[in-house]
């Protein structure tokens, strides 16, 4: 491994950093100090961290020093800095879910995903931000205010996963993590260049299910996404909504049933030598079918993806909308009724500090009867059918992830008007529905530099696949399409 000055140890990856642990030629405090001066530097910008405390970040540090010393480390990943979403639970940690409501609920155990992380010995830095209640894809809270974009403060983060995506792009260390129910994981990874999973239904274990919810990663690399999910995607008695998957082979035939001592587990490389381009059925999907028309930039972008595939030899068929806007009416507004239920119960001195674009968007829940929900709810079946139908016969599906790059950081959506239904998550929250894994790699640059991502979707538990053939674009991806992470502020 090269020489790396303390200023650039912000900047590895979890690879790396795991390998210069190995070598002894990297040590977690040192990387750990590393971060908090990045955090330090980009934090008054950016806005991406809720809960921030150095000296505990730096206490782990020192135990998982001692433990590479010893030998005893507990994982590939330990002493690698990690964040989580404020909705992902901490023991004795606030848990407002990005609203000014008074006293929030503090975790009183951890999340699976926490415990996951402490067991394979990887160091928390912080919890990041997320918008009222997690149903705006953007920074604006009414607790937070606003979290902004790593590439340029003006634009946004995306979200709900907004402080996951600012913290990963800013280099707040390699690995975060976030939750995801219509777009909310890749959303700032199409916004933020970075490399996202949202992973098959109830293959990451939660503590509070909910139909279509995950917890995925956000990551710089392939690589990086598919080492964190060795830890993420081990089983937990707690999800009640978990599927028995077969082990999953992330990185080098090493799954995530396998022990957490990281000898002999060389995270060097990503193996994705037996893919088979060639023989991979691959669909091209421009058209939604709902929400928004897809920008031009961005449609250009993710078809010059599908043209990669094409020439090394993949059957590429375009295909075409599969869910219309009646599914996603029907969608939105379940979901303001579901927060209309939350909302409603509040004290009028309460309802004011939420935001007031949230209130306006979940006061629509109010119209709708019993029966009227019931044929909301149905929608989401028939989306899940659709979807599921649409997409049997391919191995990977191609898509943009969003209709249209970064807006302005302080607009709650891309369409700012809360009484329209959602317009820009018709080509993410199928997935959602039908719990089918969708990642996300960055294949290009709008003309003013904002990114943009192509989704990479796939069969239920064919995460690991999906994993390889994003880690194969990008390993072939045009210089033009690979973020420069040295170029950020």
């Amino acid at each position: 491994m090269p020489a790396i000055s303390s200023t650039g140890l912000h900047q590895l990856s979890a690879c790396e950093l795991s390998a210069g642990y190995a070598a002894g030629e990297l040590f977690p405090v040192e990387v750990c100090a590393a971060v908090i001066e990045r955090i330090e530097v980009r934090e008054p910008v950016l806005n991406a961290l809720y809960v921030f405390d150095p000296d505990a970040a730096l206490q782990a540090a020192r135990a998982s020093e001692r433990r590479w010393k010893e030998g005893t480390q507990r994982s590939a990943m330990d002493g690698v800095p990690v964040t989580v979403k404020e909705n992902i639970a901490r023991i004795g940690v606030p848990m407002p879910g990005g609203t000014a409501l008074p006293n929030p609920k503090v975790a009183a155990a951890n999340a699976p995903v926490t415990d996951r992380i402490l067991e394979g010995g990887a160091v928390i830095m912080g919890s990041t931000t997320m918008p009222d209640w997690g149903m705006l894809s953007s920074g604006v809270s009414s607790l937070h205010g606003i979290t902004r974009s790593a590439w340029n403060p003006a634009w946004t983060t995306g979200g709900s996963s907004a402080g996951a995506g600012a913290a990963a792009a800013a280099g707040y260390g390699p690995l975060h993590v976030g939750t995801d129910i219509g777009g909310s994981i890749r959303l700032p990874g199409t916004w933020q260049g970075l490399v996202t999973l949202k992973p098959s239904a109830g293959l990451i274990p939660l503590d509070a299910p909910y139909l279509g919810r995950v917890a995925g990663p956000l990551t710089r690399t392939v690589a990086d996404a598919a080492l964190f999910m060795t830890l993420l995607a081990r089983p937990d008695i707690r999800d009640y909504t978990a599927r028995p998957y077969p082990p999953m082979n992330w990185v080098d035939g090493h799954s995530d049933r396998a022990g957490l001592n990281a000898a002999g587990f060389n995270i060097a490389g990503f193996n994705i030598a037996g893919l088979n381009v060639g023989g991979l059925r691959v669909a091209l999907q421009t058209e939604a079918g709902a929400g928004a028309e897809v920008d031009r930039e961005v449609l250009a972008a993710v078809r010059a993806v599908a043209e990669e595939f094409a020439a090394a030899g993949a059957e590429v068929t375009l295909l075409g909308a599969f869910i219309n806007q009646g599914m996603m009416d029907g969608l939105d507004n379940f979901w303001r009724t579901r927060s209309w239920a939350d909302y409603s119960v509040l004290p009028p001195e309460q309802q004011e500090l939420v935001l007031p674009y949230i209130a306006r968007w979940c006061s629509r829940g109010a119209r709708f009867d019993g029966a009227e929900t019931i044929r909301n709810f149905n929608r989401i079946g028939e989306m899940q059918k659709a979807t599921l139908a649409a997409t049997a016969a391919f191995d990977v599906v191609l898509s943009p992830v969003a209709p249209m790059a970064a807006f302005p950081a302080e607009q709650p959506m891309p369409v700012d008007d809360p009484d329209s239904t959602m317009a820009h998550i018709a080509f993410t929250v199928p997935y959602n529905m039908s719990g089918q894994p969708a990642a996300t790699v960055n294949c290009g640059f709008t003309q003013d530099g904002r990114p943009i991502g192509v989704q990479m979707a796939g069969r239920v538990g064919a995460d690991a696949d999906i994993l390889r053939a994003a880690a194969w674009y990008e390993s072939i991806r045009p210089e033009s399409a690979i973020p420069d992470w040295s170029a950020l502020p």
